[in-house]
């Protein structure tokens, strides 16, 4: 095969790459326009019930936990997808970065694909459950999370552990850990009331049924965040890789259009020679 041919067909399949990552950017991009709006009303609905529960606490101190021994149930949040730079590496160090002397007090839900390729030696991994590629299929994830987490709660060997989150968070830009059972991490009340909220249920009722929602909802933020949180990865990876190819396309064309004009340049020389044979003759 011809070098000229050869160029050829590499400068084929740079352009067959950079379509296909091209496609990807752009379902990357609108990943993140549909993500947008629904992050933001999952975020205020998290703050409410955060709100909701401080206030009610702070008129019921029979509820507030006790401070817990260390034991916990975390779910790492990674990609079912690739194509997004350090996104899985980072909660993985991060996770492996909070252990104590004793790492039989923790145990880990991995959700995604990628993540639990890169931990599923580690004995702390209990479970992994798929991830989700696009927004449409966060609530099926969502639903077997909180299934998986309700069945290892209620189990002999870890009741009394705590329930914790770890994910990259879009609107900090770094890993998070958000503590979520018992409810300790909540923000101080704005200002305290004169009298109690009045419910109509009871006290143990009331707080049972908040930390229902309260979980849901903050499982359905830190799902959405994290997607989103991906697909900006994969929108900066693709722009990388992107240059990267449009700058080795440029360099092929300067040696294609190079070694065509030898070939040119060699077809002239023969052709002069040809005509000067035949003058002579």
């Amino acid at each position: 095969m011809s070098r000229k041919r050869e160029l050829s067909l590499r400068l084929a399949g740079l352009t067959d790459i950079a379509g296909i990552m091209s496609a990807m950017k752009s379902l990357a991009l609108m990943e993140t326009r549909i993500l947008g709006n629904s992050l933001q009303s999952l975020e205020r609905m998290v703050a409410g019930i955060e709100a909701a529960a401080s206030d009610f606490l702070s008129w019921h101190g029979e509820f507030v936990p006790a401070p817990g021994d260390g034991r916990e149930l975390r779910v790492l949040v990674g990609s079912e997808q690739g194509f997004c730079g350090d996104f899985n590496e980072a909660v993985m160090n991060r996770a492996r970065s909070l252990e104590t002397s004793d790492p039989g007090l923790t145990r880990w839900i991995i959700v995604g694909r990628r993540l639990h390729a890169k931990l599923s030696g580690d004995p702390r991994a209990v479970l992994s459950v798929p991830g989700a590629t696009v927004v449409d299929e966060v609530s099926a994830v969502l639903l077997r999370l909180s299934e998986e987490i309700h069945r290892l709660l209620t189990t002999e060997d870890m009741a009394g552990y705590g329930l914790c989150v770890l994910y990259n968070c879009d609107a900090t830009s770094n890993i998070r850990l958000r503590r979520l059972l018992p409810l300790r991490e909540l923000p101080v009340p704005a200002r305290k009331h004169s009298h109690p909220a009045e419910i109509y249920l009871s006290p143990a009722e009331f707080l049972s049924g908040l930390i229902r929602h309260y979980l849901y909802a903050t499982l359905n933020e830190a799902l959405y965040s994290s997607l989103m949180a991906e697909n900006r990865k994969r929108l900066a990876h693709m722009d990388r890789a992107l240059q990267r190819l449009d700058e080795e396309t440029t360099r092929l064309r300067l040696v294609y259009n190079a070694q065509r004009q030898e070939e040119i340049i060699e077809e002239i020389e023969i052709l002069l020679l040809s005509a000067e044979v035949l003058a002579g003759e």
